[in-house]
């Protein structure tokens, strides 16, 4: 369909005309994908642009909640660790009020990139926990425990935490979420053998509660929300502005906590650890969005670098505890849980920013 419009003065004269295409759009398939977190391209409210403006500054509060957990740990001590996972759930019930039946589909209907993902989760981060862990870590005094964690962060699936980045980020949550059940679906043989293989030691896994945590904090709750989405749309509409806002005080919440109990531990062992960690994701962003980009569109891309770059690092904590006797070995997790998301919610803000620039631009 063809229609003329008029570019008119402040005063009411008529400057210019220029010719404009409507497309038709089904009005049960919106043309915005249900899975983008960005700015509405119609007219705010003042109150939605405060709410908009407050999600888009998460990088921020992400890493400023950190940086405050570090030098004042009692400000966040009170969140305790059994509130991760149930946060984690809310967070996940979030984003599947945002998608519907008909998204999954789609995505399954490419199982190459899910397998490219899985791919590229077992092999790129294992190689460069490999690399990092006889070259950064291996220069300096750091004891041996240290090293094995390293090896077991990047030896872990992706974390269910890079649903939530992948949906604050303009990238495709149900891709994400089939990627991350495929990851730790395989994580049950993967995890073990490339333990075997980067430290010298098998790792078993339990995987009846693998499986159970997977369900509990991924599949059931994003479950509820779609079918909400689904059977009670109108209802949901009216809380879609605010999910994005409450998804980072969750990640706030989460992160700051786990700083705050793990402050003194990563005092201790300096910023050679912390270093050798940042290159990890860092290695795992990159070169998962490189692979991304051969492989698929530009969303897909930055699924897979999002999927690649952050682990399970929650995961990585249980297996140290339940399988190595040196506590040290699971600090690296936890501080790789809190330095993945920081870096994550960062790339997530740097790309809306860029998106946001392409919507103004003429």
């Amino acid at each position: 369909l063809a229609r003329r419009s008029a570019l008119q003065s402040s005063d009411g004269r008529q400057l210019c005309t220029r010719r404009t295409r409507s497309l038709p759009v089904s009005p049960q398939k919106p043309a915005k994908l249900p899975w983008r977190c960005s700015a509405n391209d119609g007219k705010q409210g003042p109150g939605e642009k405060l709410l908009t403006r407050a999600t888009n500054m998460f990088p921020v509060w992400v890493a400023g909640g950190a940086v405050a957990a570090a030098v004042r740990p009692p400000l966040f001590l009170w969140f305790p660790s059994a509130a991760i996972s149930p946060t984690l759930a809310l967070i996940q019930l979030g984003m599947g009020l945002t998608l519907t039946a008909d998204d999954f589909l789609t995505v399954s209907r490419s199982p190459k990139i899910v397998a490219t993902a899985a791919l590229a989760q077992f092999s790129i981060m294992p190689l460069l926990g490999l690399v990092i862990s006889r070259t950064i870590l291996a220069a300096a005094a750091i004891p041996t425990a240290l090293k094995v964690g390293l090896c077991l962060v990047s030896a872990c699936p992706g974390g269910a935490a890079s649903n939530l980045v992948c949906y604050l980020g303009g990238a495709n949550v149900p891709l994400s979420v089939l990627m991350t059940l495929t990851t730790t679906l395989s994580s049950v043989f993967a995890t073990p053998l490339i333990m075997y293989w980067l430290a010298g030691a098998l790792v078993p896994v339990n995987a009846a509660g693998l499986l159970l945590s997977t369900a509990q904090v991924v599949i059931a709750p994003l479950a509820v929300g779609v079918g909400l989405n689904t059977f009670f749309p109108a209802s949901v509409r009216k809380v879609t502005a605010v999910l994005p806002l409450v998804s980072v005080l969750g990640v706030v919440l989460i992160c700051s906590s786990i700083v705050a109990s793990n402050a003194a531990a990563a005092v201790r062992v300096g910023l050679r650890l912390v270093s050798a960690l940042a290159v990890l994701h860092l290695g795992g962003f990159l070169l998962g969005y490189l692979v991304g980009r051969q492989t698929g569109t530009e969303s897909s891309a930055r699924t897979l670098s999002i999927e690649v770059g952050m682990q399970n690092s929650g995961l990585g904590a249980a297996l140290a505890q339940a399988h190595f006797a040196d506590p040290l070995t699971a600090v690296p997790c936890a501080i790789s849980a809190t330095m993945h998301s920081v870096m994550g919610s960062l790339l997530a803000g740097l790309w809306r920013w860029l998106d946001g620039r392409k919507r103004k631009s003429p």
